[in-house]
């Protein structure tokens, strides 16, 4: 960002305090203390505090690995002719950047900081869990909270917009100035080799780490901060380097912009209040969480399928198809099926399963086009839809990393049941329970994810946000709210 504002220079943990005075001031309700908006408003600033935890305790232990590297001697160290490292170098997406001045304390050993950035970590997803876990009660709990008075923020509609503007300018502006990383060559070399029907032990690591979901996507978004040394960097992997970064950064840009639109359309069309819906978006761009991932694709692009789908509730085929596109990409999204189906059931239901089937059928003939044989098609295959993914304990990172790893599955059950259940409860549906019960399955898939589980928080931060701010929407039922279309038929 410096390259644009001269001398600019803001680290993750001052805007982390500087946004959370922002957002107490143009939203929280000071004559109603103990409002409800309030306690949210309160919970999605705690969200910070967790995010800076893990992201120091992983800085420490990348730099004790620095320390140790550098004191090998040039002998020790293999060379390669490329002098890249592998994708097995950089295991974590949560990899930061250089460590600023004064970040971590220099008479700390390497010893000690390898010690103490596990228990950070740990710590830190500890609490991303704490926080998370009321925030699923929260939204569990939503339906039968039917007195929603109307809570505007503190600011105009006019000074939230131009608020909403400048944020989003300056989060993309952060996206283009970012430097290329090493990770950037290694996931152009293996997009090309993986669209080639060829498969490296680089692309093998990817997939066996970040899980089920769709295997050219998970390799064009693998992210690290790792800096990249230009000088030892071969131009032929340079240049295809610089396609892949123009590439992810114009997803991660124009994925925002979608979330961003797409809560202000719900705003406007299904709230009947477009200054509520403004006010929704800026919220989503002023939290430390969105700042610190703006690039990230793979955490953006599942939440602004998820918007865009309840965006489009009244139209069970579109809503089908970004459901479908979601699920087929990143896997997780299938959990919603069950309440999404339940809530048309009583009208839309032909329509909406019949656009999720054709989709994630064409997501499964597309792996035909990166498999060079029939068992390399079911493998991918096993990848995009594998439930035996999940069940795995090799290559956690995150909280259930270790001794831990074990217990992931009694949650996991525990999270099938929850789904499950929803295509019970609530009985009936409107738009306010959809809203807030698929938040509430996208927040409990971070339980259980074996890559970072507790950081994917755009997963579910754009419908949490929207059913913080919604009003009362027990008409908008599928009965009333959607066309008969194809099937006229009605339920005795």
């Amino acid at each position: 960002m410096k390259e644009i504002l001269y001398e600019y220079q803001l680290n993750a943990t001052t805007w982390a305090y500087l946004a959370s005075l922002i957002m107490i001031s143009v939203y929280f309700k000071f004559r109603r203390f103990w409002s409800v908006r309030n306690l949210d408003l309160i919970g999605l600033i705690l969200l910070a505090p967790g995010l800076l935890l893990v992201a120091h305790g992983v800085e420490m232990v990348a730099a004790s690995n620095r320390r140790s590297v550098a004191a090998e001697s040039p002998s020790d160290r293999a060379q390669d002719g490329s002098k890249l490292p592998s994708a097995q170098a950089t295991p974590s997406a949560l990899e930061p950047k250089e460590p600023e001045a004064g970040a971590i304390d220099a008479t700390d050993s390497a010893a000690e900081q390898k010690d103490r950035g596990p228990l950070l970590e740990r710590l830190g997803y500890s609490w991303l869990f704490a926080v998370g876990g009321a925030f699923l009660i929260r939204m569990l709990i939503d339906s039968v909270m039917v007195r929603r008075p109307l809570l505007e923020p503190n600011l105009s509609a006019g000074g939230l917009t131009f608020a909403c503007a400048a944020m989003l300018l300056f989060l993309m502006s952060n996206v283009i100035t970012a430097h290329p990383s090493t990770n950037d060559v290694v996931a152009a070399r293996s997009v090309d080799k993986l669209r080639a029907k060829e498969e490296t032990p680089e692309i093998r690591h990817i997939l066996k780490q970040r899980g089920p979901g769709y295997p050219l996507f998970h390799v064009f978004s693998s992210y690290s901060d790792d800096a990249l040394d230009i000088q030892s960097t071969r131009q032929e992997d340079m240049q295809r380097a610089q396609v892949r970064i123009t590439a992810t950064r114009t997803t991660a840009i124009f994925a925002h912009l979608a979330v961003v639109l797409g809560m202000l359309l719900i705003g406007y069309r299904h709230f009947d209040n477009v200054h509520t819906g403004i006010a929704a978006a800026t919220l989503y761009l002023l939290l430390p969480y969105t700042a610190e991932f703006t690039p990230r694709v793979d955490h953006v692009v599942p939440a602004a399928l998820l918007v865009w789908a309840v965006q489009c509730y009244r139209r069970p085929i579109i809503a089908g198809t970004l459901i479908g596109l979601a699920g087929g990409i990143f896997f997780y999204p299938l959990f919603l099926l069950p309440l999404w189906c339940s809530f048309y059931w009583r009208r839309g239901l032909l329509r909406f399963t019949l656009a999720v089937v054709v989709v994630l059928g064409l997501v499964a003939l597309s792996l035909l086009l990166t498999s060079d044989s029939l068992s390399t098609f079911l493998v991918q295959l096993r990848q995009t839809f594998g439930v035996w993914r999940i069940a795995g304990n090799e290559d956690i990172v995150g909280f259930w990393s270790g001794k831990l790893a074990p217990y992931r599955l009694p949650v996991f059950a525990a999270f099938v049941a929850l789904c499950g259940s929803m295509a019970l409860w609530p009985a009936q549906k409107n738009l306010g329970s959809l809203l807030a019960c698929s938040a509430a399955i996208m927040l409990g898939t971070q339980f259980w994810k074996s890559m970072e589980g507790g950081t994917y928080i755009a997963w579910y931060l754009p419908l949490l946000i929207l059913t913080i701010f919604r009003p009362n929407l027990e008409d908008r039922v599928a009965l009333s709210a959607i066309g008969e279309g194809w099937v006229r038929w009605r339920r005795m």
